[in-house]
């Protein structure tokens, strides 16, 4: 794609995003969800590959379905109560549709089969916008409506979510679909924290959108895009290699590592909510993707490939690593401390 082309792409995915999140009328905040689509297509397909291609017709099917949904539920509300701004849903069939959209757009369960699909299909950076901008908007929809949500139905696709990200991606090879099971995971915790505190579920997602951007381009800078590529690559760039296995740790929430702050409020939260049960359901599920966030920290720095590997070798060409990674995995990996100060600027 030639620079012109990705700078009108990128400004469009700005726009679609200002637009989805400063607006109050439901026609503007489709208009901002299309444009977001349409900016984002051109980049799934840009490699010219068959499963590139497939992965673009499998997202804009999809997320032409959800933005449809989006409309029809406005459509539904504004007829029942004659209001068109965002704040006044309170139709309940309306209430049902957004949340099947919204769902929908993010990848969560029973809506996410679309979502491992068109990581893999995608270039590493634009899994990286599919993983982290592209659900800003959607959450941010949630945000603005979590007072007219059904709080069982979110916790009973939460807690899904968490099922299926955590067992889907035990068995998988392929680095783009373990992440893509992961933000799976990582949305049931913003999903069944939502109706009881939304500025925790925002939290959460500013977080995971850090750990997984540092994440994404670490890989991308190493040209890591499975396990025996990620086994071979701590030779190349050893440095980098021990921030990728410290983020990966932080991104499974253990302690004294970032990733476990949202975890760890989110739990305090649903045990005040008198969600005991949901909240012991969900803190187990998240061992299943414990098991495979280890498995690649594993695989990343402290074995060695006890015989000749049978993959193709590839040519590494020592492309210099970008200043923004350090930066990212040093917010990543040390930011616990500071947690006090992030609680009280949300």
């Amino acid at each position: 794609m030639n620079p012109p082309a990705k700078l009108i792409m990128l400004i469009s995915l700005i726009l679609g995003t200002t637009i989805t999140i400063s607006s109050n009328h439901w026609a503007m905040i489709w208009a901002g969800l299309e444009i977001n689509t349409l900016a984002i297509i051109p980049m799934i397909s840009k490699p010219h590959h068959p499963r590139a291609i497939e992965a673009t017709i499998k997202y804009f099917l999809t997320q032409a379905a959800a933005s449809a949904t989006v409309l029809f539920s406005s459509m539904i509300n504004a007829w029942a109560t004659g209001q068109w701004d965002i704040s006044q849903l309170t139709n309940t069939t309306s209430c049902l549709l957004l949340t099947t959209a919204i769902a929908m757009k993010l990848g969560l369960v029973p809506f996410h089969f679309w979502f491992p699909e068109v990581l893999q299909g995608s270039s590493l950076t634009t899994a990286l916008l599919l993983s982290t901008v592209m659900k800003l908007p959607p959450i941010a929809i949630l945000l603005f409506t979590f007072n007219s949500l059904n709080p069982h139905l979110l916790t009973l696709m939460a807690i899904a979510s968490a099922a299926l990200g955590g067992w889907m991606g035990l068995n998988q090879t392929q680095i783009r679909k373990i992440l893509a099971f992961s933000s799976i995971s990582h949305l049931g915790w913003m999903a069944i924290i939502l109706v009881h505190s939304p500025k925790l579920t925002f939290l959460t997602f500013l977080l995971y959108s850090l750990l997984t951007s540092t994440i994404f381009l670490t890989l991308n800078s190493s040209n890591i895009i499975n396990m025996p590529t990620l086994m071979t690559s701590w030779t190349k760039t050893p440095m980098l290699n021990a921030s990728l296995m410290l983020t990966l740790l932080s991104l499974a929430g253990l302690p004294p590592l970032i990733g476990f702050l949202p975890k760890w409020l989110i739990i305090q939260e649903l045990t005040k909510q008198e969600m005991t049960m949901a909240a012991l359901t969900i803190t187990l599920l998240s061992l299943l993707s414990l098991f495979f966030y280890l498995r690649l920290t594993y695989y990343s720095t402290i074995t060695l490939p006890p015989n000749p590997t049978n993959h193709m070798k590839h040519w590494f060409i020592n492309k210099p690593t970008s200043t923004l990674i350090p930066i990212l995995a040093s917010l990543s990996i040390l930011l616990l401390p500071l947690s006090p100060t992030i609680l009280t600027s949300i």
